[in-house]
């Protein structure tokens, strides 16, 4: 053993591969993210490592690697699950072979999210067992028996870490290689009784996860994996999970107090046992936790059960926030009201003054602002309606350009605009999609508009990478995160190959061949597409940054008002290029009247 500096995600990933993993799959999204990126940058090519199409790939893929003996894991972001949900509930009745973990990581505030979800409470739906890791150490070694309850009960398990877990940094102690455990895969073995779902087998096979999650709730108890810390013969104590835990061992440190704490590590099955020994003798119990009351509600049904007249406080009786994720000062705070206890004078700070408002803003030089605004320049003075998608270019919503008026979901933009189309027959209806994300899952959408006749435009905003989650390979990049050299997937030829009739694939930056193309193309009747074709900015070299000539501009900030980009801002009250910002797209030249912004090498006055 030795130590490491290690952020929680890669002591997930490296605790994995101690584990004996074989398979990796998932699809990237915050705060999950670098758990796979870390699988393969420590793979020594015994280690199958895939970003997937989406999540419902990702968990399939996991799953006939699981089926054949192999440790496998997939990754993903709560939203996420939502995707993999269907092979994930039929996989919760046929089992696996091999240990199959489930990482789902949570995002109480959410920080990234659309929702602040919480896969616990899936954990009980899908009737899976479940690990919430509450330090980046602990991360680390749950993960391996993670995958030995998974192997061991023949039964995917959930790994639910949050936030702050997945992004905090720790000195952790880990194996060294030497100490790894090695899985051998067996191979698929036939047995259309096992792998094939009928009726008839899920029935029984829901006899059997009921009487595995009893058997698992009493294991659990006894495992360490739900311990207590402090004195436990006080009439009062605290219990609470992941890195509330933490919060609450500081609170109480900085309280000066003793109270006795369990730590619930698996919510589910929930370890009754573990709780009923808790809470004998106890009068009251303040339940700390993050995102739903899923232990407060554990914690009554076994009061009930067990005829135990201890009161449970938490999220249900409003002594904690229903929503948002806790902190130190928060949980100190209802610690010392529950306890009675004064809160020190160093808790009570006075108020620091009100930081600068920073919005989340599409990069200087990014193509997708220029798209944006092509397809808002086309459609002034139309009625027309923009339906967005989940990634970078949902901040096409900020002002000035103002883009989006629908976001829901992955993909749901494409249908979304459909379904506005047939009440709205008068509006002229624009899909925008990344690039990424229309391979992972706005393809049925286009799909979809093509048989049931819509009209529409889809807008591919295609900048050769995903971005908004840190630029990994997908389907049309020609690499794959194994290190293969593929082909690329063509977006127009799958396009054309579902019967849209028109593809044109224009450059953004080329404002007035943009323009032109939104106007030609949103004319025609029927499902046609415009693929907006550039590269990310974070991923070309920046040519020679824009200059404005005083002597022309006349300050009429058109390249304010317009664009809203980073590297043009006021100053002395008049527009400047931001140099350390400013990659010389050439967009803002090319909407200033008066020719007063010079651009060496990039696009100007759309030639």
């Amino acid at each position: 053993m030795h130590k490491e500096f290690l952020m929680g995600n890669a002591a997930i990933a490296r605790g994995a591969v101690a584990a004996g993993l074989n398979c990796v799959s998932g699809y990237p999204g915050t705060p999950s993210t670098e758990v796979l990126e870390t699988c393969a940058k420590i793979n020594d090519g015994s280690l199958y490592v895939e970003w997937s199409v989406n999540e419902k790939a990702a968990l399939e893929v996991g799953a006939g690697a699981a089926y054949s003996g192999a440790r496998a894991m997939v990754t993903m972001k709560q939203v996420g699950l939502n995707v993999a949900s269907d092979p994930l509930m039929s996989l919760a009745y046929i089992g696996v072979k091999g240990g199959m973990v489930i990482l789902v990581a949570d995002d109480p505030g959410p920080i990234s999210s659309q929702t602040e979800q919480d896969t616990r409470t899936f954990a009980m739906y899908s009737k899976l067992p479940c690990f919430d890791p509450s330090s980046v150490q602990e991360a680390y070694d749950m993960i391996q028996k993670a995958f030995e309850y998974s192997e061991k009960y023949h039964t995917p398990v959930l790994f639910r870490p949050t936030t702050r877990v997945c992004h905090g940094y720790a000195s952790v102690e880990v194996k060294d290689e030497n100490e790894y455990s090695v899985n051998k895969p067996e191979g698929f073995v036939r047995d259309p009784s096992k792998w094939v779902i009928f009726p008839r087998l899920s029935f029984r096979a829901h006899t059997e996860i009921e009487k595995r999650n009893t058997e698992l709730s009493e294991i659990f108890s006894e495992s360490g994996l739900n311990p207590v810390s402090g004195e436990n013969g006080q009439m009062i104590g605290v219990v609470t999970h992941g890195i509330s835990y933490a919060y609450t061992m500081e609170a109480l440190s900085t309280l000066g107090a003793d109270m006795p704490v369990l730590k619930v590590g698996t919510p589910f099955p929930f370890p009754e046992q573990a709780a009923v020994g808790f809470l004998k003798g106890k009068q009251e119990v303040l339940c700390i936790e993050e995102l739903d009351p899923v232990i407060e509600r554990g914690l009554t049904f076994v009061c009930g059960k067990y005829g135990l007249s201890t009161k449970i406080y938490g999220k249900l009786t409003g002594h904690i926030p229903a929503a948002g994720e806790n902190t130190v000062a928060s949980v100190m705070k209802v610690i010392a009201d529950f306890g009675k206890l004064a809160l020190p004078e160093t808790a009570s700070p006075e108020t620091p003054p009100a930081l600068p408002v920073r919005p989340p803003v599409l990069c200087a030089g990014c193509p997708h602002r220029a798209s944006f605004f092509a397809v808002k320049t086309a459609m002034q003075g139309q009625k027309s309606v923009f339906c967005g998608d989940i990634g970078c270019y949902t901040l096409g919503n900020a002002m000035p350009l103002d883009m989006v008026d629908t976001c829901l979901c992955m993909g749901a933009g494409v249908n979304i605009a459909q379904g506005i189309g047939r009440f709205d027959p008068d509006t002229t209806c624009f899909s925008f999609v990344g690039d990424s994300t229309f391979f992972a899952s706005a393809i049925t959408g286009a799909v979809n508009a093509v048989y049931n006749q819509a009209d529409m435009t889809l807008v591919i905003l295609d900048n050769s990478t995903t971005a908004m989650t840190g630029h990994q390979p997908h389907p049309g990049t020609g690499k794959t995160m194994m290190g293969d050299i593929v082909e690329k997937i063509d977006i127009t030829a799958v396009l054309k190959g579902v019967g849209v009739k028109t593809v044109e694939t224009v450059d953004p930056l080329n404002l007035k061949a943009a323009v032109e193309c939104v106007k030609r193309v949103s004319a025609e009747k029927g499902v046609k597409a415009i693929i907006f074709k550039s590269p990310c900015a974070v991923l070309i070299k920046p040519e020679k940054p824009a200059h404005i000539d005083e002597d022309k501009c006349r300050n009429c900030k058109r390249c304010v008002k317009l664009l809203g980009c980073p590297g043009i801002v006021m100053k002395d009250g008049r527009p400047f290029i931001e140099n350390s910002l400013c990659t010389g797209c050439g967009l803002c030249s090319q909407v200033c009247p008066f020719d007063a912004i010079d651009v060496k090498g990039g696009v100007k006055n759309g030639n």
